[in-house]
């Protein structure tokens, strides 16, 4: 009879159970695949292989739901930054996130106002158009001849308002912070570094507004970062040796196109 029961238990349910997870994390095994999956490439993009980390906000819009998703997803990237900042520090160029910061956090908190209230439909919407435009945006920039960006005083401001919004609305900065740093003409390791500690600092800064704020980080939702972080780990250690060999160009086209597949996905997904 035991050997019975034994067979008869769900390996799921033992999973919620162990974690004490609640009723609305019992995802089936293809959702806990894709999460793991997302959460294994923050890790990689962690390392330094930037422009991966918008299929990452896919996956976990798809899984948990846009708004959820964004504080389920930020103590991961607290841990991914973390690793980053312990391996990178030596390259970090503070004078860089000092024109960067301030219009970010200003931007974090415009963001914080405006999503406060807004309904799971309509703020699923936003992030989808946002992600979208991301990607055009990546898609554009990819295929200009002329690589120049502008480097005076308002495009920090611009930049940081822009990368501080979005941030909080999708974790979806990159984009903007890139931009900044090619038109500061930071070297690779220099780059990474010094986006290591922005947006160490900036997902700290952005705590709080999702506790108290947004409620979208909760004891239940950290049990959750708890069970998935060896995936920010892992991803990390393969990534470390990956951006030793890859250049990005080889895999941006299919990350833009499966990228732009799921926003429109998350879009009409009711």
């Amino acid at each position: 009879m035991l050997t019975c029961q034994l067979l008869c238990i769900n390996p799921q349910n033992m999973l919620l159970t162990l974690f004490d997870l609640p009723s609305h994390f019992q995802i089936d095994w293809f959702s806990w695949l894709l999460a793991g999956l997302a959460i294994f490439t923050l890790g990689i993009s962690k390392s330094g292989l930037k422009g991966i980390s918008i299929i990452i906000v896919t996956l976990l819009a798809l899984v948990f739901g846009s708004k959820p998703s964004t504080g389920i997803l930020l103590p991961w990237l607290l841990i991914g930054d973390t690793c980053a900042v312990i391996y990178y520090n030596r390259h970090t160029q503070w004078r860089y996130l000092k024109k960067l910061l301030p219009a970010m956090m200003v931007g974090v908190v415009i963001g914080t106002w405006v999503g406060k209230d807004l309904p799971e439909k309509l703020f699923k919407q936003m992030m989808a158009v946002i992600i979208l435009a991301t990607v055009l945006m990546m898609y554009w920039w990819s295929r200009k001849k002329d690589k120049k960006v502008p480097d005076r005083w308002w495009f920090a401001i611009l930049m940081g308002l822009m990368a501080g919004f979005t941030t909080m609305i999708g974790n979806l900065a990159g984009t903007f912070t890139n931009l900044f740093f090619l038109a500061m003409r930071l070297p690779k390791n220099h780059f990474i570094g010094t986006a290591a500690w922005l947006f160490f600092i900036i997902n700290l800064f952005k705590l709080p507004f999702h506790i108290f704020a947004w409620h979208t980080i909760t004891w239940d939702t950290l049990k959750l970062n708890i069970l998935l972080m060896p995936f920010v780990l892992l991803g990390f250690v393969v990534g470390i040796r990956l951006i030793r060999a890859i250049k990005d160009q080889y895999y941006r086209r299919l990350i833009l196109i499966l990228t732009g597949i799921g926003a429109i996905i998350i879009l009409f997904k009711q």
